[in-house]
């Protein structure tokens, strides 16, 4: 059965980029002719074309990480049929329109995030409410991804050699990388290899503190460094290891062949989870889609989308990769027994679900079980460090943007210097004080608050053009009726039950703010369906 799901799955994931992908580019009216922010506000610290193969590599690495693992993997208490369907047909359907639309509408207006998109297309206010919920947001992120690298290297230090040669490589490879890609990148792999090797001989043994000081100096730099010397080359090699590992998983899959040995449907309740509506969905997170991925495409890809026509392939096309991503590692656990699934969740978390039940896959091909046990590992390892730079640096845009005037640009908005410094100053404060752990329950349901925003906000820019944007409104309402409830039960739970007011509040106020921007969106909708008509 396990071969039937990954090959059916990747002939949707197929079959969804080619038809459906090319439906929503009409919809969003994509031009080759039309000249991107990459080359019109070109600076060479930011905005800096890139080719598609490149930008497609930063994109996913920086989307990817270690969420489309760990979200199918928690969420097969429900059974693996319902998390495979929404992973599936809202990875084609939902995902891939949201990350696709975002980075369009962001190219539109001038590489800007989604929050300048809000201002132009729903109002001032919105902006700010957008910005200062995505700016704290991603402030835990980049607090929580910092303890999780920094503990991850303490018990994994070759994790730890390996990653800062790959930075070493990127470093290199940035600055030495000519017009001939192809050639560039079978050497950058080969270091890659010699890095992954170097880490198994020379670990690097360090405390947690001392590496949580280490990467929030590193996350500084590569913040405000020109994004095609660290930032894009590092991401671009890196997302080789993880193409690695998926075409380990995919060949493991078909030549073993293992047997599924959990349940397809447990029902509609699972411990500790609690409801299939909407804790799946939340849950499952950035295998369907992820909030996150709006902030990336509006972030960094936006500003070096060197042709409006690769991005279908960066938006659409990496989402899809994530999707088959997350039924791989789906298939990692329900192949395993109910017991050994418990036993290796409770003892090492869902990354050790995936690279222990991937490894058993592989081993039977010949390749040595333990081996690629370990390659998986790092591998998850050095993702969390990609999505951790690019959160900051999109943490520096969000902070800029926010103090941004049109007429003219204040010290806040211009100086990138002061913005990083605001960003990985609240992002240490929370990881050093460990204040972060008692917010970050409520992250799955903000990420996925900020997805259903970012779909609201394509849809308001569509009708403001006079276009009709059912594939988006659609998803739209979907992401929010999910979220809205996320947010209900949040509240009820932390107010009533567990009397955690800080929670409680949290979830209030985040649904004030989405209840607020639907009325602002409804009542632009309507001036401007009434100019249309008139």
């Amino acid at each position: 059965m396990s071969i039937f799901i990954v090959i059916g799955s990747v002939a949707l994931f197929v079959l969804g980029y080619i038809f459906y992908g090319r439906y929503v580019a009409r919809r969003l009216g994509i031009d080759a002719s039309r000249e991107t922010p990459a080359h019109t506000l070109r600076d060479g610290i930011d905005y800096e074309p890139a080719k598609k193969p490149v930008l497609l590599g930063h994109h996913f690495a920086s989307i990817a990480g270690a969420a489309p693992i760990i979200g199918p993997i928690t969420a097969a208490v429900f059974g693996w049929v319902p998390v495979l369907l929404w992973i599936v047909f809202g990875g084609i359907f939902i995902g891939a329109v949201h990350d696709f639309g975002s980075l369009v509408a962001s190219v539109r207006h001038r590489g800007r995030s989604i929050g300048e998109v809000i201002e132009d297309e729903i109002g001032h206010t919105g902006k700010t409410m957008f910005l200062i919920f995505s700016w704290l947001t991603l402030v835990l992120v980049v607090a929580v991804f910092a303890v999780v690298v920094a503990k991850s290297f303490v018990s994994v230090p070759q994790a730890a050699t390996a990653s800062v040669l790959f930075l070493v490589v990127a470093l290199v490879w940035g600055g030495v990388r000519k017009k001939n890609i192809a050639v560039a990148t079978v050497i950058g792999i080969i270091f890659m290899a010699g890095a992954l090797v170097a880490g198994m001989y020379f670990p690097v043994v360090l405390g947690h503190n001392t590496w949580l000081i280490l990467i929030f100096i590193y996350v500084f730099f590569a913040s405000v460094a020109p994004v095609g010397l660290l930032l894009r080359p590092r991401d671009y090699l890196n997302a080789y290891l993880l193409y690695a590992a998926l075409l380990l998983g995919f060949v493991g899959i078909i030549y073993s062949m293992p047997h599924i040995q959990m349940p397809a449907f447990t029902g509609f309740v699972a411990p500790k989870l609690g409801p299939m509506f909407p804790i799946l969905f939340v849950t499952v997170a950035c295998g369907a889609i992820s909030g996150f991925h709006s902030l990336v495409a509006s972030g960094t890809v936006a500003k070096q989308l060197d042709k409006e026509t690769d991005a279908k392939v960066i938006g659409f096309g990496a989402m899809l990769i994530e999707s088959f991503l997350a039924v791989v590692a789906l298939i990692a656990a329900i192949t395993m027994t109910h017991s050994e699934y418990i036993k290796i969740l409770g003892e090492g978390g869902p990354v050790a679900v995936f690279s222990k039940g991937i490894g058993a896959f592989v081993g039977k091909t010949g390749i040595p079980e333990s081996g690629a046990v370990a390659f998986l590992a790092l591998a998850v390892s050095a993702f969390a460090l990609t999505s951790l730079d690019t959160a900051t640096r999109i943490g520096r845009f969000m902070f800029q943007e926010f103090f941004s005037r049109r007429e003219r640009k204040t010290l806040l908005g211009k100086n990138r210097y002061i913005a990083t410094v605001a960003t990985v100053a609240g992002a240490a404060i929370l990881a050093f004080t460990g204040s972060y752990s008692a917010i970050w329950p409520i992250f799955g349901t903000a990420n996925q608050l900020m997805a259903a925003l970012a779909l609201l906000t394509i849809s308001v820019w569509l009708i403001n053009r006079g276009k009709r944007p059912l594939f988006t409104l659609i998803p739209m309402v979907l992401m929010m009726a999910i979220t809205l409830t996320a947010l209900v039960t949040i509240m009820y739970t932390n107010f009533a039950r567990t009397h955690n007011w800080l929670l409680g509040i949290i979830g209030l106020l985040l649904f004030a703010v989405a209840v607020f921007l639907v009325i602002y969106a409804w009542g632009r909708i309507r001036k401007t369906t009434k100019k249309l008509s008139g």
